[in-house]
């Protein structure tokens, strides 16, 4: 979505505006652009014309309650992972039942909150968790209008995971619900997590829809989550528009209606985050220049777990230095941390103490994944529309 990026910079990266925000809201800063936001829930919206579908933003990438809010506005719903994402969802206006739980390992208390709190689409892990939940609804002895699901676990098109239930076990899972008076309507496919490969969604279709017909009484398919996101903007992207095609050919073959339910992530909202920072101090080694900045990798995801690479430039005080002279460049952070690099061999201008950087592409896993590991405290949040901006989550002290 290069026409996004663009716009991004058009209002973000414009020094004297980044001057501004930092200036109101303090530095780093997480700033969010709701206009691109929109403008990618648009798009997938729209790539998907069967009428039966649903789509749930998975509140795992991003739990900012003004945020998810934009979300609610839009139509969509919500994919909880953890009863913390249930409660961030209601805080948020989402209805119980707007809200898809598929999680896992959930202790009784928890179960029974998920419940209490009216969550109608339930996902379960293991037949463990089937067995829990069946348990207490029958202590409440009340009616429910719960729509219970499985999530797959088949090696051969979700890989080595620990998440899911083999249509093995279906059997058993069968009669559990059966036993109490329940049915057992729905299938959730998770692929993993950020693959770009759009193929790798589309060739298991088939797979997927003829497993979830072993299921009497299926009304459902969760096609999940794992959607990626191209941080290297050059790099391959997710097509959906071909899958979107694709699937609802599929679906449109079925001799049954079956609501289908999409839970796009960091695909939705990792492009309209932006995390700026001040240059704090500079040095050169060799031909490399080293850019301290008053942020740590703490405030960004974990690298090992959902990479390390973001694309980030510069809002410089000095309009008159070239961009075109760069030079090999390291950004790093705000401790001795040997790890603590928010970049590394970047092109970058030679950059001065008090100029800005922004690194792109972190509305996803970043302060989500942000920690007191380093002991700084967390940035704040800020939301932009149109030049106008608003403080969404307040700055730690």
């Amino acid at each position: 979505m290069e026409l996004e990026r663009e716009k991004i910079n058009h209002t973000l990266f414009q020094n004297k505006f980044a001057e501004e925000l930092l200036s109101i809201y303090g530095s780093p800063l997480y700033v969010y652009d709701g206009v691109i936001l929109r403008q990618t829930i648009e798009h997938i919206t729209k790539a998907i014309s069967y009428p039966h579908t649903q789509f749930h933003f998975a509140s795992v990438t991003n739990g900012n309650v003004a945020l998810l809010q934009i979300f609610r506005d839009a139509g969509w719903g919500l994919h909880a992972n953890t009863p913390g994402d249930i409660y961030l969802g209601l805080e948020a206006g989402f209805h119980p039942s707007q809200i898809v739980y598929s999680g896992s390992n959930l202790n009784h208390a928890e179960m029974e909150q998920i419940l209490d709190w009216g969550v109608t689409t339930l996902n379960l892990d293991s037949i463990a968790q089937l067995q829990l939940c069946c348990e207490i609804l029958a202590e409440k002895d009340q009616p429910n209008f719960l729509r219970l699901g499985l999530r797959l676990n088949l090696p051969e098109i979700t890989g080595d995971s620990r998440i899911g239930v083999h249509p093995e076990e279906f059997h058993a899972a069968l009669n559990i619900t059966q036993k109490a008076g329940l049915k057992l309507s729905g299938l959730h496919f998770y692929r993993g997590t950020g693959t770009n490969a759009t193929t790798a969604f589309t060739k298991v279709i088939d797979t997927v829809i003829a497993t979830a017909q072993q299921l009497p009484d299926w009304e459902y398919l969760d096609f999940g989550g794992g959607f990626g996101y191209p941080y290297h903007h050059r790099g391959i992207a997710f097509d959906w528009e071909e899958f979107g095609r694709e699937l609802t050919a599929k679906i449109n073959q079925l001799e049954r209606k079956i609501d289908l339910i999409i839970e796009p992530g960091r695909a939705a909202i990792a492009g309209c985050g932006t995390l700026l920072a001040r240059v704090i101090s500079g040095k050169w080694q060799g031909n490399k220049q080293i850019v301290g900045v008053d942020t740590t990798v703490a405030n960004l995801s974990v690298p090992s777990v959902h990479g390390g690479y973001r694309e980030i430039i510069t809002c410089q005080q000095n309009p008159q230095i070239s961009y075109s002279q760069t030079h090999i460049t390291d950004i790093c952070g705000n401790t001795t941390y040997s790890r603590d690099y928010l970049g590394k061999n970047c092109q970058l201008p030679a950059l001065e103490i008090g100029d800005i950087i922004a690194i792109l592409d972190v509305g996803a896993y970043g302060y989500a994944m942000s920690s007191h590991f380093l002991h700084r405290p967390k940035p704040a949040e800020v939301l932009v529309e149109d030049y106008e901006h608003r403080l969404i989550r307040m700055r730690e002290d």
